[in-house]
């Protein structure tokens, strides 16, 4: 019913997730030239990040700037030959300011050649 690659993907991408191992879902699973889109510019680095190496200075950022005390990714939730979601819940604390905030977005993603060529960030309000 699914492309094959395409579950491979989505479904080792959400297993490293739970096991806190995005490092390496970055070099294995995602693409040197993927983009990264976010809904809303958190870092004051712009909502686009363009390349694998821009995409991993995001995850530097988001690593230094919060305390992660737990995370939970639901899904994936296949879409077509080339697309699927992901469920993020995270409650982090924001290093600079102590604040404490439970967070829950979607994540889609677009795959070409069993790799993620794109990733987009929808928040919940």
């Amino acid at each position: 019913m699914f492309d094959e690659k395409l579950m491979t993907v989505a479904q080792t991408l959400v297993q490293y997730c739970r096991n806190g191992d995005s490092a390496r879902a970055l070099d294995e699973l995602f693409h040197q030239d993927a983009v990264s889109v976010e809904a809303a510019d958190l870092s004051g680095g712009g909502v686009e990040a363009n390349g694998l190496d821009a995409i991993r200075g995001k995850h530097e950022w988001w690593d230094n700037a919060f305390e992660m005390h737990s995370a939970s990714a639901e899904g994936p939730f296949l879409h077509g030959a080339n697309a699927f979601g992901v469920i993020f819940e995270m409650d982090a604390t924001h290093k600079e300011t102590g604040e404490r905030n439970a967070m829950r977005e979607l994540a889609v993603y677009t795959v070409n050649d069993g790799k993620i060529v794109r990733e987009e960030f929808y928040y919940q309000v």
